[in-house]
């Protein structure tokens, strides 16, 4: 149903959840949090709870609502001739660590950005859907508290940064995965541990002690040795039997099937900063990367590289288009022949064959509407901050022509409404907060239009992935939700049980099935594959962590593709900060910051059979 700008939208989505737990809540879109013994960290902005419109009825908790965003009592019932249900999100708790500690919140909200130390975190607002819950899910099967205490002591006194060898979860899945067959296929035994091409020859075998009937480690490689300030590691690329992977200042490419250099490592002059997260139809992505060692230096410096040769593409720097347009941080999407570099209050677009300046995305309506984030794919959208700071503010939406800038649609919401996420790019679903009323809105727009399909109603709480930072402008990167053509799937937030995976009908906003994980631990929606919806299931402390499929019809019973082996749990489950991806029966695991000089740290492992 159409939303008028500028009125309240028709029907809502809940209201405050009770604080649990520790009743330390954490914002939405936040990153999981490293374990203890990591840096403390500054604490991300206030975050809002559910509900985008109308009052609400009272939470699972009964806890009384609070009035809608313009003030109205609860008059009658939502969109579909229902009451309206408590959010699905509600007040996110401060997590345990895997070890049994209270994590730390990343700075703005996300995940350390170069590992610098930071400040300790404070109490924080009830929070949307996108919260992720801490390491390990804040579940019973843990570690010793003593042991997290005399490795975060070791940490300190060494003068280094977390390393990746054991603790929480993280965001940062790449979104519009191209879909590949899930069945599983036999892949040769590899040596793991040779680490060729990473500067390690160690013979660790992570498979020692395999049970029958859990998959193996085909092969995995340590993180390269960075300075205490740490180092980005952003995206993971896995097609055409080569996995492609950032790290630090190098550009690594490893066979899937063994794990050996599939070509000579690019070395950068800087650090990378940033990367595209999918690549193009004929497999090239960019690489973004710093133009000096100041900490003040920009991420402005781009190559493109092509994933199945190593070959470098056109390399150049972009520069900054404006008063208030500033490349501290870049993010980089693409859209066919399109790259979209998108920093703060602008973006630049370029055509990916040869580099040519096609256009800039800056502000619009006498300066008093900002570029404030992009996502890329099927489709090239523009979240737009407008009228800041005056009784005009508001948020909008606009889905770009890549090769113009043209906009196709625009998409105005009522002020105190912020865009935080684009769950999907095509179809739309976007997700929004309201910070004065603490509460959340999930709209599905019609396809290449700017009028609202349907809205999510739930009672359930949720807790996809996310990163958010105000550094970044990244729309997407959200681990655990997907869509297809009928439904958007959605991860439920269990504190002490089995989750489950929630089926939205995109026509309505009704939930059409769930599905309940097979384990105590998470279940995670990643992709869809042939008609199947891929899932993955954290590991606990005392199990490995599983690949399964669901069916979108019929049972949706989680079928398991691979149970990853028990012996490497602590190593899995300590990619804090991670990007994932399953294809051709084998799933690839890697962090997306490198923030320690320890032998231990790993920087990515392949599971198959």
């Amino acid at each position: 149903m159409t939303q008028p700008p500028n009125q309240p939208p028709s029907g809502g989505f809940g209201a405050p959840q009770d604080p649990r737990q520790s009743g330390v809540p954490q914002p939405p879109g936040q990153p999981p949090q490293p374990p203890s013994g990591q840096p403390p960290q500054t604490p991300p902005p206030a975050a809002p709870q559910p509900g985008y419109g109308y009052p609400q009825q009272p939470g699972p908790y009964g806890q009384p609502q609070q009035p809608g965003p313009y003030g109205q009592p609860q008059q009658q019932p939502g969109p579909y001739g229902q009451p309206q249900q408590p959010g699905p999100y509600g007040t996110q708790p401060q997590q345990p660590g895997p070890y049994g500690q209270p994590q730390q919140a990343g700075p703005y909200g996300t995940q350390p950005q170069y590992g610098y130390p930071q400040p300790p975190t404070q109490p924080q607002f009830p929070a949307g859907p996108g919260t992720p819950p801490g390491g390990g899910d804040g579940k019973r099967k843990k570690l010793v508290v003593i042991v997290a205490a005399a490795v975060a002591a070791l940490l300190v006194a060494g003068g280094v940064t977390y390393a990746v060898v054991g603790g929480g979860d993280d965001g940062g899945k790449k979104s519009e995965a191209k879909n590949k067959d899930p069945k599983p296929t036999a892949s040769a035994s590899a040596d793991p541990g040779t680490g060729e091409g990473d500067g390690y020859d160690g013979k660790e075998d992570l498979n020692e002690g395999r049970q029958a009937g859990e998959a193996k480690v085909l092969w995995y490689k340590e993180a390269p040795k960075v300075p205490g300030s740490g180092g980005d590691a952003p995206g993971m690329w896995v097609q055409d039997g080569i996995a492609v992977k950032a790290a630090y200042k190098q550009l690594l490419a490893y066979h899937v099937d063994s794990g050996k250099a599939a070509w000579k490592p690019i070395e950068f002059p800087q650090k990378i900063c940033a990367a595209t997260q999918t690549a193009t139809d004929d497999g090239r992505i960019v690489v973004a990367y710093k133009e000096g060692t100041k900490s003040s230096a920009k991420c402005n410096q781009l190559q493109v590289v092509d994933l199945k040769t190593g070959e470098k593409g056109w390399g150049k720097p972009v520069k900054e288009e404006g008063l208030f347009d500033f490349a501290m941080q870049s993010h980089l999407v693409v859209v066919g022949d399109v790259l979209m570099v998108g920093r703060d209050q602008s973006g630049t677009a370029l055509r990916m064959s040869d580099g040519k300046k096609l256009f800039v995305a800056g502000k619009k309506d006498e300066g008093s509407c900002f570029p404030n984030g992009f996502a890329g794919g099927k489709k090239l959208i523009m979240a737009l901050s407008c009228g800041a700071s005056t009784p005009k503010q508001h948020d909008e939406l606009q889905q770009l022509d890549p090769k113009t800038g043209r906009a196709l649609w625009t998409k105005k919401f009522p002020k105190g409404w912020r865009i935080s996420k684009l769950y999907s790019v095509s179809p739309t679903v976007v997700y929004l907060r309201n910070e004065e009323k603490k509460k959340w809105n999930i709209s599905v727009l019609e396809e290449n239009s700017d009028r609202t399909r349907s809205e999510i109603v739930t009672k359930d709480n949720f807790a996809p992935e996310c990163g958010t930072s105000v550094l970044d402008r990244e729309l997407g990167g959200c681990l655990g939700v997907t869509a297809d053509d009928k439904y958007l799937y959605l991860p439920t937030d269990e504190k002490s049980d089995a989750n489950d995976v929630v089926a939205f009908s995109l026509a309505t906003g009704k939930e059409a099935w769930r599905a309940k994980s097979p384990t105590d631990e998470t279940m995670l929606p990643l992709k869809m594959a042939d008609g199947s919806l891929i899932a993955y299931i954290k590991p606990s402390y005392d199990s490995g962590g599983r690949v399964v499929s669901l069916a979108t019809s019929g049972s949706h019973r989680p079928r398991t593709l691979l149970q990853h082996p028990k012996g490497t749990s602590r190593i899995e489950s300590g990619f804090y900060s991670k990007d994932v991806d399953y294809v051709d029966g084998r799933f690839y695991i890697s962090t997306t910051n490198i923030m320690s000089t320890s032998s231990e740290s790993k920087l990515m492992l392949a599971f198959g059979k």
